[in-house]
């Protein structure tokens, strides 16, 4: 299964490089797009679980790292939910 990595950049300032097991993640972001922090969140849920339910059809588990990552994306995101026009920037996918 072909995994792929992607930076984003947090509307602080702060980069981060997410994992996803599936390359499902390119159907929901775009390399340059700034995304409400709302938004992210949704389509980071969605293209995670998602990429995680792939695993589990292929492997019979989800998996536990794209999973985690999503903990830690929305944990992230907890601070910058108070600024609804705060914007997450998706910089680049890693393959």
């Amino acid at each position: 299964m072909p995994e792929i990595c992607f930076q984003i950049e947090w509307p602080d300032g702060q980069s981060e490089t997410c994992y996803s097991p599936s390359l499902v993640v390119k159907d929901y972001f775009r390399p340059g797009e700034a995304y409400t922090v709302t938004e992210f969140l949704r389509r980071s849920r969605e293209s995670l679980q998602i990429a995680s339910d792939r695993v589990q059809e292929k492997y019979g588990f989800p998996c536990g790292r794209a999973l985690g990552q999503l903990q830690k994306i929305e944990a992230t995101a907890q601070q910058y939910l108070a600024a609804p026009d705060s914007k997450v920037i998706v910089l680049r996918f890693e393959e």
